[in-house]
């Protein structure tokens, strides 16, 4: 009896062994079956097609100041008054500070002093030349009287009328008016030396006297420059000197205002490169400034200069843009974005950054859709992007279709259905609803799984 019941059972198992290997092998080929009869998977494609598309760079860059003017006194003295708010806008040639002037006024009326005695010894030396002039006029006359006595006196000593004696006074009163004539003269030079020193006199006063009235005026210093005050390092009361290495303020023009960005060498190289082969034509000299906040300046900048020298430490190349700044929104010092149109791409296409993918090597490639509805792999050169899509300028042709949404579900040779891509088919290379749907036909929800799972471990203990 024992035996006859191990046979049956063993028999049962048996059976059972044989009917799951027979359902199993049934599950594979209904699967394969299955799998044979799934449609071709679903992508999003755009048409290729080239254009003319800005190549817009964007640089960090710094803002500064438009002009920039350290105060410094020009005189020495004691600050008695500060004539301005800290911060405010300042015009140009408004008083800031007022050193005390009382050393100043006096050297003034030291320097009139001095110009009335210089006055008055120019008088002196025209009246000393006039008087020269005089004697040497009286002393000519003596000369000729003298001269005139001694052609008597050669008469009357020929016939001896009278005496020798008498004849040597005459001569010796001649050579005394020509000594006395040569002292006038002498005198005379002495005089117009005098009245040419009192001119030189008159002018060094007067010089003197001018360069104490300019001192006066700069003990008020005033503004150089229109535009706003920083911090004031002196208060009424401080000792200033004119020959000071530290300023009393420092104003900054702000209205226009400086952005200083930075360029690599080998980029403006790169650049220049296209320019010249034809690829890229020069671009604008407008500049967009994005604040540190994320927005937008309202107003656009002009591209000012570009230095003729490289950074040796940076390797960069300096470029500078000016911006109107009429609210002083903007500050020196300030970190900014600025965005530049150097070139424009003559022949380029714009591709969603959804339908650009990277090799293990770091290559760029896209998927294309081949004539035969087949994905082919299609290295490309990109160079930048511009609002948000990727600038593709060397890889494709125009009318070929590159896959935008739906490439990370297919491989390369495989079949597809094309559909047209939409701008708002889908974000950042999500594939579409029924894209999901065609290419995953078996899938399910989220909640249909959860269903499932339940019903597995219900099925589980009451197996149990």
């Amino acid at each position: 009896m024992k035996h006859s019941y191990l046979a049956l059972v063993i028999a049962s198992v048996l059976s059972g062994a044989v009917l799951v290997g027979c359902s199993s092998k049934d599950d594979d080929a209904e699967a394969a079956a299955a799998a044979q009869q799934m449609p071709p998977a679903v992508v999003n494609v755009q048409t290729v097609s080239f254009e003319t598309v800005p190549q817009v760079q964007t640089f960090s860059g710094r803002t500064a100041a438009y002009q920039t003017a350290d105060v410094r006194p020009q005189v020495s003295g004691i600050i008695d008054e500060v004539l301005f708010r800290e911060g405010s806008v300042v015009k140009k040639n408004q008083p800031l500070y007022r050193i005390n002037p009382d050393n100043y006024t006096a050297s003034i009326a030291n320097g009139e002093a001095a110009v009335q005695q210089a006055r008055a010894n120019y008088q002196t030396a025209l009246a000393n030349r006039a008087n020269a002039q005089a004697e040497i006029a009286s002393q000519q006359a003596q000369l000729a009287q003298a001269q005139d006595d001694l052609a008597r006196m050669e008469k009357l000593v020929a016939i001896d009328a009278i005496s020798d004696q008498q004849y040597e006074q005459a001569k010796t009163a001649v050579r005394t008016a020509q000594a006395a004539i040569a002292s006038a003269r002498a005198a005379a030079g002495q005089a117009q030396a005098g009245i040419e020193s009192a001119k030189a006199g008159i002018e060094s006063a007067q010089s003197t006297l001018s360069a104490s009235s300019l001192d006066l005026n700069r003990t008020i210093v005033r503004a150089p420059l229109t535009g706003r005050t920083g911090r004031s390092d002196v208060t009424a009361g401080t000792l200033v000197s004119a020959s000071q290495a530290d300023p009393l303020v420092t104003i900054s023009r702000l209205d226009p205002i400086y952005v200083d960005i930075s360029q690599s060498s080998s980029d403006l190289l790169k650049l220049r490169e296209q320019i010249s082969k034809g690829d890229a034509q020069a671009g604008v000299n407008s500049v967009e400034l994005v604040l540190e906040d994320g927005s937008v300046y309202p107003v656009r900048g002009q591209l000012a200069l570009s230095e003729a020298r490289v950074d040796e430490s940076t390797g960069a190349v300096t470029l500078r843009a000016v911006f109107p700044n009429n609210g002083n929104v903007l500050l020196p010092g300030m970190y900014v974005t600025a965005r530049l149109t150097q070139s424009v791409l003559t022949n380029a296409a714009l591709i969603p950054q959804s339908g650009i993918i990277r090799s293990p090597k770091g290559e760029t490639q896209v998927y294309v859709v081949d004539s035969n509805n087949k994905i082919q792999i299609r290295p490309v050169t990109v160079n930048g992007t511009y609002e948000g899509k990727w600038i593709v300028t060397d890889g494709l042709k125009a009318g070929e279709q590159v896959v935008i949404i739906g490439g990370a579900k297919v491989k390369p040779e495989q079949e597809v259905k094309v559909a047209p891509y939409q701008e708002d088919s889908g974000s950042a290379g999500a594939p579409s609803a029924s894209a999901a749907s065609a290419g995953a036909p078996n899938a399910k929800t989220p909640q249909q799984a959860q269903k499932a799972m339940q019903q597995d471990d219900n099925d589980t203990a009451g197996a149990k």
